[in-house]
Formats: C-alpha cells, sequence, structure tokens
C-alpha cells in the first residue's frame, strides 16, 4: 500500500501537468511512464555496475561511454533550459537507441516523444519522480496503480480501465498457477496481467517468512546473496519474467503505460505486442499464440464498434460470421486458448440475449464445442461513469461439451452504482467467489437447485431449447408475494369521509373571514 505523502506527491504531479498544459490523461501517464522508464534505466546500470565489480563479470551496458550525459542522476540537476534540450534532443532518441529487436519496448519505444513544452514543468516532473521510492519493489507497482487509478477519474475519448475489484475476483475465480501461460488479447494498461501476478505473489508466499539464497562460483566463493522474503514464485522466475504474461493491443500508448505497469510490479520483460488480435496478421505474425497457447485468458474486450470483414481473419469468420467486435472477441479466445484452457472474459449483455444469427452462433459453438462454466450477471452500473451498459463474466474451458451452466446474480460490488462510485457496505463479490469455488453441477438436479436464489444451475438442453440465451432472467424465477387489499366499498366509505372531513374544515376557514 503506498502512503498519503506518496499519493500527496502523484497528485501534485499530477497538477503540476494539468496546470502546465496537459490536459490529457493518457498523455500524462505516457511522459511520466517516460521519465521513470529513464530513471529506472539508469538504477539498473548503476545495481548492475556494482555487480560487475563485485563478480567481476562484465553485462550489456545500457549506456555506452559517450551516452553517461543521458543518465538520469548526470541530467536532473541541470538548469532548466539545459536539461530540457538534453532530454529532448538526446535522452529520447536514446530510447529508440535501446529499442533493439527482442527488447521490453521494441515494437513502441521508437515513437517516444517528448510532450511537455515548458522547461519549468520538465524540471519539476524530474525533481517529482527522483523523490518516488522506485527501488522499492513493494510499493512501485502500487504507485503506478495508483496513477492509472486517474484513468477512472478523467475522461478519455471513452476509454477507461477495467474496476479493479472485479478483476480482482475474476482473478481469484479463476486461479491462477506458477507454471501459466496467461494472456489478454485487448490488454490496455494491463491491469489483469498485473492483478494476476499480485495474487500468485499472494499464492506462492512462504509463512514461514525470510530466507537467504546464496550463489556460489566455481571456487566455492559466495558471489551473491538474494534475500526472499517468502517468495516460492523465485522457482520459476524465469518463466515469470519471460513467458508468463502476454498482453496484445493496437493502442501503442496503452502498450507503454501496460509495459511500464508490469515492469513496476515486478516483472522483467512481459509480451507485450502492438497487434490487432482480430486481424489476419495477428495469426501471420503470432502463429502460436493464435492456435492454443495459453492456459489462461483473462480479458474485458471492446464493447463497442465494427470492424471491416477483409481485416478480420477467415479462420474467425468461419467460427461466427460477423462484424462485431465483442462476438470475434470470445471467438478468438476459444482459439487462443489450449485444450482445456480456461477464460473469464467481460461482455456485454447483448452477447448473452442477441437474437442475430450470429449471435446464436457463437453461443451454441461456446456451449455444444466447450465447456460453458459459468454466467455471472454484473450489475449495470459497474462501468460508470463512462459507461451505463449491462454486463456479465463468461467463464468458459476449450474444449469438451456443456452438461450445466452456473448462474450467479451480482446486485452489488461494493461501490454505489451511479456516477459517483462511492464504496458501500454491500458487496456480493466474496460471497460470488466463495460460491464460484465450491460449486456442485451435482445439485443442478436436486431441491438444492433453487431459481429464486442468487445462484443456481441451468442444463445444456434447456438453454438449447431457449435458442441458447444465456441472459439470468430468461431462467430466473422470480418470487411474488401476494399483496392483500381493502374491499372497494371500504376504500372508498373511507374517501368519502376524509373529504367530508376537508370540506368542514373548508366552511369553518371560511366562517373565520
Amino acid at each position: 500500500m503506498i502512503t498519503g505523502e506518496l499519493k500527496s506527491k502523484i497528485d501534485k504531479l499530477w497538477e503540476e501537468f494539468w496546470t502546465g498544459g496537459i490536459a490529457n490523461p493518457l498523455t500524462v501517464i505516457e511522459q511520466v511512464t517516460f521519465l521513470m522508464y529513464a530513471r529506472m534505466l539508469d538504477m539498473n546500470e548503476r545495481r548492475d555496475e556494482k555487480r560487475a565489480e563485485r563478480s567481476g563479470k562484465p553485462f550489456k551496458r545500457r549506456f555506452s561511454e559517450f551516452d553517461q550525459d543521458v543518465r538520469w542522476e548526470n541530467f536532473r540537476h541541470l538548469p532548466a533550459e539545459q536539461m530540457y534540450k538534453l532530454v529532448k534532443d538526446d535522452v529520447f532518441p536514446h530510447f529508440k537507441d535501446l529499442a533493439g529487436e527482442g527488447t521490453l519496448f521494441a515494437e513502441f519505444m521508437k515513437d517516444a516523444q517528448l510532450m511537455i513544452q515548458k522547461p519549468s514543468l520538465l524540471v519539476k516532473a524530474v525533481n517529482m519522480i527522483s523523490e518516488l521510492p522506485l527501488d522499492s519493489a513493494d510499493v512501485k507497482g502500487d504507485l503506478y496503480e495508483y496513477l492509472l487509478s486517474k484513468l477512472t477519474t478523467a475522461g478519455i475519448n471513452g476509454q477507461f480501465r477495467t474496476p479493479r475489484h472485479i478483476i480482482r475476483a475474476i482473478v481469484e475465480m479463476l486461479d491462477p498457477e506458477a507454471n501459466h501461460r496467461i494472456a489478454d488479447p485487448a490488454c490496455g494498461t494491463a491491469g489483469f496481467l498485473a492483478v494476476a501476478y499480485e495474487y500468485l505473489l499472494e499464492k506462492y508466499t512462504s509463512p514461514e517468512g525470510i530466507y537467504t539464497e546464496q550463489l556460489v562460483n566455481d571456487k566455492g566463493e559466495i558471489t551473491e546473496q538474494k534475500l526472499y522474503s517468502g517468495d516460492l514464485l523465485h522457482e520459476h522466475r524465469h518463466h515469470v519474467d519471460t513467458d508468463m504474461f502476454h498482453g496484445f493491443d493496437f493502442d501503442a500508448t496503452m502498450l507503454r503505460i501496460a509495459a511500464m505497469n508490469l515492469v513496476m510490479h515486478g516483472i522483467t520483460e512481459p509480451d507485450i505486442h502492438y497487434q490487432d488480435t482480430l486481424s489476419q496478421r495477428f495469426a501471420e505474425r503470432f502463429p502460436r499464440a493464435a492456435n492454443g497457447a495459453f492456459d489462461l485468458i483473462l480479458a474485458n474486450p471492446p464493447f463497442k464498434g465494427s470492424l471491416d470483414e477483409e481485416d478480420v481473419d477467415p479462420k474467425l469468420l468461419q467460427v461466427v460470421k460477423t462484424k462485431k467486435t465483442e462476438l470475434l472477441f470470445v471467438a478468438q479466445i476459444l482459439r487462443m486458448l489450449k485444450m482445456g484452457g480456461r477464460s473469464a472474459t467481460v461482455v456485454p449483455d447483448g452477447v448473452l440475449f442477441g437474437s442475430s444469427k450470429a449471435h446464436q452462433q457463437l453461443r451454441k459453438h461456446l456451449i455444444d464445442d466447450n465447456q460453458l462454466e459459468a454466467v455471472i450477471s454484473l450489475p449495470s452500473g459497474v462501468f460508470k461513469p463512462y459507461a451505463g451498459v449491462s454486463t456479465a463474466i463468461l467463464i468458459f474451458t476449450r474444449g469438451g461439451a456443456t452438461d450445466q451452466v452456473w448462474f450467479y446474480h451480482v446486485k452489488d460490488d461494493g461501490f454505489s452504482l451511479d456516477d459517483k462510485r462511492q464504496p458501500i457496505t454491500a458487496n456480493d463479490l466474496p460471497e460470488l467467489i466463495s460460491s464460484f469455488k465450491t460449486r456442485d453441477p451435482a445439485q443442478a438436479n436436486t431441491d438444492s437447485n433453487d431459481r429464486t436464489a442468487r445462484a443456481f444451475w441451468v442444463s445444456r438442453d434447456e438453454i438449447a431449447a431457449n435458442k441458447y440465451d444465456l441472459s439470468l432472467n430468461r431462467y430466473k424465477e422470480q418470487v411474488y408475494e401476494a399483496e392483500e387489499y381493502d374491499a372497494p366499498r371500504d376504500i372508498l366509505a373511507r374517501l368519502k369521509a376524509l373529504e367530508a372531513e376537508i370540506q368542514q374544515g373548508l366552511n369553518e376557514l371560511e366562517g373565520m373571514l
């Protein structure tokens, strides 16, 4: 958790950008990301220099002997005009030079530009970022998350983040493992991937606390000591850092932010790519990713918009012939999963009950050719103030066939469902998570399967008979309480008596005049 003092520093930094003429929140975060990256490059270089001094082993340098002036600690004390010229003309071009094939920012750092126009604003930003604890692994992920939370309080061209508590509930239900490959085909700021990593850190933390691992050279000398705070993920660290997390998006700005978000959380080399995952180009460029590569896919893909059919991968159109992105993404996610791989995908309610041929075709494929585990109905205010659309979470497994589908109705998510989204006490998410983990399909054909309850089962045959309709209200039984009313004559008599009383009062008032 970050302190109030740190939040205050971020708020002040945000304010400086705003008053300095940069009002677009994505641009603010992007520019802060570049400056954080510049500082982290220097921090990592200094760390490796000290390690090389101790071990005598060389390392791949980020700065040559001719590039020392672009290091953070060397330019941050310069006068405003001199610093501005150096950062614009040398530091940002250095980012592009570093963006060689195979590096983290290889695909999108080449477009990095300094958007800050005032030298005084750059100095303030550099000074504030110098004070942030970017050397603390426990703090910097939360710090960047707080910075990203500004996107939910500032309008930005219809772009908004999936609420973090919704992501957390989804991740807990799917319960990722340390050997999984996890993807988000429309990753945005990489919220799903970052929360999945946080969850794994918690899951694989030993209650025994801190222990030490020593690295010994061939002479038997201790060359390095690593301290772990009960971190059992270290056995899988190479996989976690290089092959566990995969994100795709076609917004280069969001990708830069996503990459930094994951790096700030502690993932060294997340696999983040600029790519439209619905296009034929995706399958050509990433054939493994497009064909059964992932154990888990966590996604909240774009709800609205249609695509040019010529741009869509023909293999997706064989599954569902449509231009609607919300349908195409579900089909693509199924294709990207391994056999037995699972996904939790947020979809608009229209996907559940749409009557078009494409809607029914997708739902039939989801149920008859795969295992639809759960349909979780979310309240319509979850994405306010930016969208009031009703949504649901589909949880499914690739392959097999569906027998029973578990439905759950979330009425409250811990926040008010108006534009303010203030915290409230009513919260169904903890009960959702525990109910999902303990659900038992054997109850589907018993008296305990109460269709009036918040959670219940529906058979595949019943769903098929209803044109594969997956809307909760189609199957939920409403409880109506009988209301008893007085006889009409009695009501009419009371009305007449009341009318007479009013008339008497009016007569008395008139007499006073």
